[in-house]
């Protein structure tokens, strides 16, 4: 198996946006990245949930490459569904994703933000100051930890 990365040589661009206003953008990177290579079933990804949350589309510039959500729950802001598409991974997209949506959140909510990260991902968010909490579990098939992260007060 040979995977084909492609090297990233223009700015990557993040928006924050709403599920409507980027519906085949973000509907193309999950499909090809839960749906096809991780044989998640179609509703447990798109669960009904997409037009209450704030919606994250990275772009590398016009092609979006990666996308994610963000929900505000009873005590805590969730993020959901993070996905690059496999050629950008390890090209900083997730990361540039990850530390706009911290900047983002702290700037606006002093709750606890909170994850749910595939283990195989679990170091990629610890980078960022996620610890894991509680027993791993699997959801859709594949084992997954709980992540929280704490933001600084008084930033």
């Amino acid at each position: 198996m040979s995977l084909n990365f492609i090297s990233v040589d223009q700015p990557i661009r993040i928006e924050f946006t709403s599920f409507t206003a980027r519906e085949s953008h973000i509907k193309a990177i999950r499909i090809e990245v839960f749906h096809q290579e991780q044989k998640i079933d179609p509703a447990l990804d798109f669960d009904g949930l997409d037009e209450e949350a704030i919606q994250v589309v990275a772009y590398i510039g016009d092609q979006p490459v990666g996308t994610t959500r963000i929900r505000q729950l009873a005590a805590a802001t969730k993020i959901e569904r993070v996905a690059v598409l496999s050629p950008y991974r390890k090209q900083g997209v997730g990361t540039a994703m990850m530390l706009e949506i911290l900047t983002y959140l702290s700037d606006r909510s002093s709750t606890d933000i909170i994850l749910s990260a595939q283990c195989t991902s679990e170091s990629f968010y610890r980078k960022l100051g996620f610890m894991p909490h509680g027993e791993v579990f699997r959801e859709a098939g594949i084992e997954h930890i709980h992540m929280r992260y704490r933001p600084r007060k008084g930033r």
